[in-house]
This record gives structure tokens, sequence and C-alpha cells, in this order.
């Protein structure tokens, strides 16, 4: 957009061939835009996107189990958790699977945040942890080029392990920031109380990130489990 070239925003899924949505018409940032012509989109109760229209496939291949879970009435079940705001466009909040419920029962999408985090110029990879627990924290990864940078301009030494670093004052500050920007955008229930810095980025080759550069959170909740064991520690 900054270059002039239009950005179009749109949604839509394999299963429904594909686009459902498309801002064309006095785009709203961060909305996909309102349905397409013969495409109806409606939120239910647990805040997924669900979207009826001849679009819709006829189900899964030699799979009716799964077809009858996804399929109600016409109405696909997207598995996307959404809203329809006041102009009738789709904002898009998360994943159902990806949903936190902490133990004072909370939900919380931690798509959007981990979004604005990973767009913080030191930070890499960010996963907001939580199910189960008292309060929201967060694993984070720093980001190899933009903390050569900070070291220099900081001084701090090359040897430096990213051990030592990652309980630097400084440092852990300027994380800070960024986890305060995103807690002003949620509830206090939702923000983040605590995190911890990771040694090594999180990486496709150690399986802990999908080929599009997704975070497999089951994966990498198991092989940092002390990690986060540390962000609980009373």
């Amino acid at each position: 957009r900054g270059l002039g070239v239009p950005v179009y925003e749109g949604y839509g899924l394999t299963e429904v061939a594909a686009a459902a949505a498309v801002d064309f018409v006095d785009q709203t940032i961060g909305t996909v835009g309102p349905p397409l012509e013969g495409v109806s989109i409606k939120i239910n109760d647990e805040g997924e996107i669900l979207i009826k229209g001849d679009i819709v496939f006829d189900g899964y291949w030699n799979n009716p189990e799964a077809t009858a879970k996804s399929i109600q009435d016409g109405w696909y079940n997207t598995g996307d958790l959404g809203e329809i705001n006041d102009e009738g466009k789709v904002v898009i909040t998360g994943r159902k699977k990806d949903l936190i419920v902490t133990a004072g029962g909370k939900n919380v999408s931690p798509g959007p945040m981990e979004d604005q985090l990973r767009s913080h110029p030191l930070i890499s990879q960010a996963m907001v942890v939580g199910d189960g627990k008292p309060f929201i924290g967060l694993l984070v990864t720093l980001d190899d080029d933009a903390l050569a940078r900070w070291r220099l301009a900081h001084n701090i030494p090359e040897g430096r392990s990213m051990k030592e670093l990652a309980t630097d004052a400084t440092l852990r500050a300027e994380i800070q920031d960024a986890i305060n920007q995103v807690n002003s955008t949620v509830s206090h229930a939702e923000g983040i109380k605590k995190f911890f810095i990771l040694e090594t980025d999180l990486t496709e080759e150690e399986n802990e990130l999908t080929p599009t550069m997704k975070v497999k959170r089951n994966v990498v909740a198991q092989r940092y489990a002390d990690a986060i064991d540390h962000i609980y520690q009373r």
C-alpha cells in the first residue's frame, strides 16, 4: 500500500473453493471484507466462523464422520475464530484449536497477540501459553540479525551467551515494552504477565515450525516444558 500497490485482504478455505470474502471496496485494514455474492457468513456462540453457499464443498472424500462434524444444515464450520464488525466485514481473530482457556475460565486467542509481537524487530517467534494456568505467559525467541545489531549498540561482547543475555535487564525491558503494547489491546485477564526467552530460535528443521512458518504449538510446548514451568513458578 505504501508503494501505491492495491492490496485486497480476503478469506477462504479449500473446503469453500476458496474465496468467501474479499475487501474490494472501502477497504478497512485488518478485515477481510464482506461475504462475496451468494455467500453467507455468520459467527456461532463459540465465536467460530460458519460459511454457507454454493461454494461449500459436498464433503470429505470417503470420510462421512468428518463431513458430518464439519457441515450442519449447510453451514460449514471453518475452525477459524472471528467477528463481523458494524460494516458487515469479517475480522479473523484466530484458530479454534489454538484457543487457550486459563484456570479462571478465560478464553484467549493467541494468534493476534503473537502476530503483533513478531512485528517487533528483536522478536523472531512468539508463542502464548497458559492453557489451564492461572495467567497468560509467553515463550519468545530473538531474531539473530536484530540481536547482533542490538549487541553492537549496547556494547555487549559477542562471546556473551544467549542464556546470559536472556537475563539482561535492558534486553528484557525492550521485550517487555513490546508485550505492554500487545497487552494494551486486550483485557487484563488476557494480558501476558510473564515471559521466557528461549536460547535458540524455532526452526522447520527441528520440527518446531511448519513449512509456512507457523509454530507447532504441541511440539514446542513439549520440548520447552521446563521453560513453561519456569514461567509459572511461584
